[in-house]
């Protein structure tokens, strides 16, 4: 299976329906392929100027270290060090915050399609709301 258009569209649609459901505060969502270019961004009216770049940041670091912006949280927790570097290597790209969540092949839970990035809510408001979108899109979620 592919991450096309309409599916990412599909994805943030759902995530931001998600979001408007449970009452959360505006929220942005990015959509990302594996290669971690965007496909389709999405920012609520009243959502804050720097959200689109904090949901582009998680589901950059999601695909580019093959892993949950919030698993990679916690890994960097005991890694100063590395989270230094990486900041540096990404050009301050990478949000380690949990929100950002890997779209993953329900044929194959091994491929990575692409990372869906939230921000506007808690962290867990975010990470809820990427999840909902991915599944509701056919696909796995890994966060």
């Amino acid at each position: 299976m592919k991450l096309t258009l309409d599916k990412a569209n599909l994805i943030a649609d759902r995530t931001l329906a998600k979001a408007r459901d449970a009452k959360y505060r505006p929220m942005c969502v990015a959509v990302l392929d594996d290669g971690g270019c965007l496909k389709v961004l999405k920012r609520e009216d009243g959502a804050s100027i720097l959200r689109p770049d904090i949901a582009i940041g998680k589901a950059w670091g999601a695909v580019g270290m093959g892993e949950s912006s919030r698993s990679l949280s916690e890994r960097l927790k005991e890694r100063p060090a590395f989270l230094g570097a990486l900041s540096v290597m990404s050009q301050g790209k990478v949000v380690p915050v949990a929100g950002g969540v890997l779209i993953m092949d329900g044929a194959d839970r091994n491929e990575i399609l692409g990372a869906v990035g939230v921000s506007g809510g808690t962290a867990e408001e975010d990470e809820a709301c990427a999840i909902d979108g991915i599944e509701a899109a056919g696909f796995v979620a890994k966060s």
